[in-house]
């Protein structure tokens, strides 16, 4: 690992702490400034080249009626400037820059917060030094903007008409472009959400080493443009419930939020900035503030692609014996993923006794032991879905006995919360499978906060509303838009598993909800192009092998894409209009693009491929594509010496390219 670190220490002479009502940090650049004020409470603006866009209120309110933060005292003012290089073997690109100016604030209270400023955003997290357990009431954060600016904001998709109901959700829906103060304000806005601070500018907020605390909803204000912190109070009463009994659902909470250790920090919470659009598709901030790697030999860890049974419907053809949920299906999923270098092949839901919750109950018709055998014959790992509370319920019992059987890892599912209990399951299911060399895919979860970083067997995560939505999704869904939006915004967050690859195209009219025989939106160079655009290290292929096997010549190319990078470059791109991006895996350069709904043509400079000649293998929307999504061209093209390069895509279209030198 290269490391350059410098530190700055200040006493902060001039006046004495206790009279000293502010402080300033600035970005490395100098570019992004942040000033703490403290009077009856602690506030910090934000500001971007001059220009303040935002002022937050800060608080942490303790059960025993203790406030951190009101008529704050300060002891001590620490500053230090870190610049290094952070490995990320399993991300977007190999290493990562971690280059930040820190203001540490100590107050009298035993409690701090520390403040941090990148190039590309500001961070802040409360910090406490407690001999004693402590109960937190509520946290407060109030971001008050200068402006009614514009935002990309999501719910929490549950029905409920409270917001406590709305705590129970699968962070599964699309965005919403309103201002802040339309919002419709009986709703929680799940995070990421976009602020358009305009000019260009844009502001992503999310968190980031969520350990042992709730995760974190923002409610705005519907007079002035306010968006004001809300987090789910701890479980009280629960009973086993929810899909096929897999869940516990909570009765009743309790009047705090958090129950934990008195030491400790919290996480932060991330303000992700950009000058460009494309940026956010490159941002790195979450990684960057999570806590360092706890898993002390990774050679064992293997992202890849993983053959997919639910989706489609385990809706093969051609074949001697009934297709289902059997040895037979899923040696015919083995083999498939043989044969074009896929990984992995998943048992979604179904190979488990229904409504029993319990992992160790088998359906008759699988004999998991002969399907894992039969796998390794052929270099092919095993991946097993999970309930939640099949699976929590006799952890480690579960993880031993599969890890022994030598299953590679679980998607779990129907998690559905994000209070303290549900993300210390996070962590816990992360230790475990670490411990037991046993991989960890998130389903019905919300968003990543770095634990990928923390425990790097954690490859993926949902809380996106991914293709398989598509499923039962009314024609008035515009995945279309959804696909350009969320490298913007989710992704800031990290990977996410979209789960696409489908080959039964639709151009915008023709998409109909089709549950044995799903389809997506857009054209079918879209499809190739997401696992370009899409962070994904264990990256599903959706359809049935029936469908991949006749359209072989994009299903080669599917399998070949990496699903972890050495390199990203943010080519252009606005949110939920375009995307294009460049990614490098060895001396190999992967070159994807999307759009909206409508026909476009960009230009895209690939300079930094140097010099020397390179050849492309192109794969490009048909002149047909508009009304026959399946229409594509593939082409073996050189690249343009003067690295120019004219991408044209129809309506909802895609662009992918693979480009090795000559």
């Amino acid at each position: 690992m290269k490391e350059i670190i410098t530190f700055a220490l200040c006493a902060f002479c001039a006046l004495p702490l206790m009279a000293q009502k502010s402080f300033l940090l600035q970005s490395p650049d100098q570019k992004i400034q942040v000033e703490v004020t403290m009077d009856q409470q602690i506030r910090f603006s934000l500001m971007q080249e001059g220009k303040k866009t935002m002022q937050t209120t800060l608080s942490m309110t303790l059960t025993d009626g203790k406030v951190l933060g009101a008529n704050p005292k300060v002891k001590s003012a620490k500053r230090r400037t870190m610049n290094e290089s952070i490995p990320s073997p399993f991300y977007k690109k190999e290493e990562v820059k971690d280059h930040f100016n820190e203001l540490y604030l100590d107050f009298k209270g035993n409690y701090a917060l520390v403040f941090r400023a990148y190039d590309d955003g500001v961070a802040y997290r409360f910090a406490t030094k407690m001999k004693d357990s402590i109960c937190i009431e509520k946290e407060q954060a109030d971001f008050l903007f200068t402006k009614d600016y514009k935002t990309f904001a999501n719910f929490a998709n549950s029905n409920a008409s409270t917001f406590e109901g709305q705590f129970t959700n699968s962070f599964e829906t699309t965005y919403v472009n309103e201002p802040i103060t339309k919002i419709d304000h009986n709703r929680l806005n799940i995070l990421p959400l976009l602020v358009d601070l305009e000019g260009g500018r844009k502001m992503v907020i999310t968190e980031a080493d969520l350990e042992d605390y709730p995760g974190m909803f923002l409610n705005n204000d519907t007079e002035k443009p306010l968006l004001q912190a809300i987090h789910a109070p701890y479980p009280k009463v629960k009973e086993q419930g929810g899909h096929n009994l897999l869940q516990m659902v909570v009765k009743a909470r309790e009047n705090y939020i958090a129950k934990t250790v008195g030491t400790r920090a919290f996480p932060w919470r991330v303000f992700a900035l950009s000058t460009q659009d494309a940026e956010l598709a490159n941002a790195d901030m979450v990684y960057r503030l999570a806590a360092p790697s706890r898993v002390k030999d990774t050679d064992w860890i293997k992202p890849g692609k993983v053959a997919w049974d639910w989706w489609n419907d385990w809706n093969i053809s051609g074949v001697d014996f009934r297709a289902g949920i059997n040895n037979a299906t899923y040696k015919y999923y083995i083999d498939f993923a043989a044969d074009h270098g896929i990984d992995y092949v998943i048992l979604d839901e179904g190979w488990a006794v229904n409504l029993k919750a319990d992992m160790m109950q088998v359906v008759p018709e699988i004999d998991l032991q002969e399907l894992v055998d039969y796998g390794r014959k052929k270099n092919v790992g095993l991946i097993l879905w999970a309930g939640y509370w099949a699976f929590a319920r006799d952890m480690e019992h579960v993880v031993k006995h599969y890890a022994d059987m030598g299953v590679k890892g679980f998607k779990v599912d129907f998690l559905d919360r994000d209070d303290q209990e549900m993300v210390h399951f996070t962590y816990k299911a992360a230790e475990l499978c670490a411990k037991y060399h046993m991989i960890l895919d998130f389903h019905g979860v919300y968003k990543p906060t770095g634990l990928q970083r923390t425990y790097p067997n954690v490859l993926n995560y949902e809380g996106v509303f991914g293709l398989e939505n598509m499923k039962w999704a009314k024609e008035n869904v515009d995945m279309v838009t959804h696909d350009v939006t969320l490298p913007f915004i989710r992704m800031v967050a990290g990977p996410m598993d979209y789960t696409q690859g489908a080959m039964r195209n639709a151009v915008r009219g023709n998409y109909r909800p089709v549950n044995s025989e799903p389809m997506s939106q857009g054209t079918r160079c879209r499809q190739l192009a997401t696992y370009i655009i899409f962070d994904s290290p264990f990256n599903m292929l959706c359809d049935a092998p029936t469908n991949y096997i006749r359209e072989e010549e994009c299903t080669r190319f599917i399998a070949k894409v990496p699903t972890v990078w050495n390199e990203t470059r943010p080519l252009t791109g606005e949110v939920a209009k375009y995307i294009a991006l460049a990614r490098r895996s060895g001396q190999e350069w992967y070159v994807g693009a999307l759009t909206d709904w409508d026909a476009r043509e960009l230009t895209l400079d690939l300079s930094f491929l140097g010099d020397g000649d390179f050849q492309m293998e192109v794969f490009r929307d048909g002149i047909n594509a508009d009304r026959a999504a399946c229409d594509y061209k593939r082409e073996m093209l050189s690249v343009p010496a003067n690295r120019k390069l004219t991408i044209k895509m129809a309506p909802g279209g895609g662009y992918a390219a693979k480009i090795t030198r000559k």
